[in-house]
């Protein structure tokens, strides 16, 4: 039976599927110490670059027309062994790094919704919660790519839905003086995130086989599905920027950041409304669900070509305990593992090393300059997360730098905005009291009064 070939906006909200994964549920995280601004400056800039390197290898696809082409044999032709190892090791760094997120992740998201007299934050809870999350993604993975196919559509317009209803319910307190904030400071810790967000090569092979190996054709549906997810992706971290706090309190951006969570997790804390709780819950499980299944699929694939073969239950076991493994011990491991697998696996395999094939199938002067601007940006970030990861970059210090500049922006802005620009949200009980705050009791009401605080008191300064 000839299969009928896929048309353009099936492929693009394919390629949208694959975006909509951990990268959006870590975006506001680690875009928020950037500003709302520079995030999306970024953003652009690397999603233009990860659509240069999907044309170099969707080439590369269409010009061999290989039923089981793959990334190692192809850097193998041009870059020799050492290519080939190099895209080896960077693909299981990729794949093993995603599933640790969606298992990490999608533990903490759950544990976050048990109640702490219930043990929610106890490690045995943690652990259980792991395990059973972990034993439900990955029998639905081991059921093949045609089970997880079938029900694929339903997965994803069920995500579309539900992203419509979040974001409604929280833009509607999201507050326009967040989105003023802005620090490049803190650009190299979102990098890896932002390369992880427009990051959907690896299902490029099955793109290319599906239209027909129609070059004009796959490449609009690429640049649509990628439009898709940028506008999706962006809309998100407005409302995470806009919604949470930058520094201040528990449920804060930075508090988020160094505790490794998804963003719907302090989002939820902050609105304290059970139906976006339940919804965003939904939401990022049902994205979860869908990327472990694709990438899990995509890496038992390749075990079985890297481990020759083998018994069901052997490359289950090569696929699956590792990244067990690794969320166990590590149950914060979320942010971590999304940022090496940005900032070091997609950054060399489908950054840097499409950059030098594009340069050495080129030799227009115009051609060999764009690719070595684009290997020079993920060269670049590849170089910053290696910093970061080995401490020469110092994130404590970002950090600090980011309170102090979020003070001096707040203190700024309170001089410069007039008193209508921010009408007051409706008072807490608790607080009859008039005047503003001394810092320190601005901080315990932020903390502890709950969605109703009157803010603009709180954050008044005391001159």
């Amino acid at each position: 039976m000839v299969k009928k070939k896929q048309g353009t906006v099936m492929i693009a909200l394919l390629v949208t599927g694959n975006l909509i994964g951990a990268g959006i549920l870590a975006l506001p995280m680690q875009t928020g110490g950037v500003g709302l601004l520079y995030s999306f400056l970024a953003m652009v800039v690397f999603c233009g670059a990860m659509y240069f390197s999907a044309i170099v290898l969707a080439r590369e696809a269409v010009e061999r027309k290989e039923e089981n082409f793959n990334y190692p044999s192809l850097y193998g032709r041009y870059l020799g062994p050492l290519g080939k190892w190099l895209a080896t090791g960077a693909n299981l760094l990729i794949l093993y790094g995603l599933l640790t997120a969606y298992i990490g992740g999608g533990a903490s998201i759950i544990v976050s919704t048990i109640p702490a007299q219930a043990g929610g934050s106890g490690p045995v809870v943690t652990i259980t919660v792991t395990l059973l999350l972990f034993a439900a993604l990955s029998a639905f993975t081991a059921a093949g790519s045609g089970f997880v196919a079938r029900y694929n559509q339903l997965l994803m317009l069920f995500l579309g839905l539900s992203f419509v209803i979040l974001v409604v319910m929280g833009s509607g307190r999201a507050e326009f003086n967040r989105m003023l904030f802005r620090d490049m400071g803190f650009l190299p810790l979102a990098i890896p995130v932002i390369l992880t967000a427009f990051h959907f090569h690896n299902i490029i092979p099955t793109i290319c086989k599906d239209m027909e190996w129609d070059l004009g054709a796959i490449s609009r549906a690429m640049l649509l599905g990628m439009a898709i997810g940028f506008s999706m992706n962006l809309i998100w971290v407005g409302v995470g920027i806009g919604v949470l706090p930058l520094t201040l309190g528990s449920n804060s951006i930075l508090q988020g950041f160094q505790q490794g969570l998804p963003a719907t997790v302090p989002l939820g804390r902050i609105l304290a409304n059970p139906w976006f709780s339940s919804v965003a819950m939904a939401f990022s499980l049902t994205a979860i669900c869908t990327s472990y299944a694709a990438n899990g699929i995509g890496l038992m694939d390749f075990n079985r070509d890297l481990l020759g073969g083998g018994g069901r239950a052997k490359i289950f076991v090569a696929t699956f305990l590792p990244p067990l493994a690794i969320a166990l011990l590590f149950p914060a491991v979320f942010l971590k593992a999304i940022g090496i697998v940005g900032g070091v696996g997609i950054a060399l395999l489908f950054g840097v090393l499409p950059a030098v094939i594009f340069f050495l199938k080129n030799t227009r002067p115009s051609a060999r300059f764009l690719a070595i601007a684009v290997g020079v940006l993920f060269f670049g970030a590849l170089l910053v997360d290696l910093s970061n990861d080995v401490g020469l970059i110092n994130t404590d210090t970002i950090l600090q730098d980011l309170q102090k500049k979020e003070a001096l922006q707040a203190k700024t802005l309170a001089l410069t905005t007039p008193i209508w620009f921010s009408p007051s949200p409706p008072k807490h009980p608790s607080m009859s009291r008039s005047g503003p705050l001394p810092m320190n009791a601005a901080v315990r009401e932020i903390e502890t009064a709950g969605p109703d605080i009157d803010r603009e008191r709180c954050a008044k300064p005391i001159f």
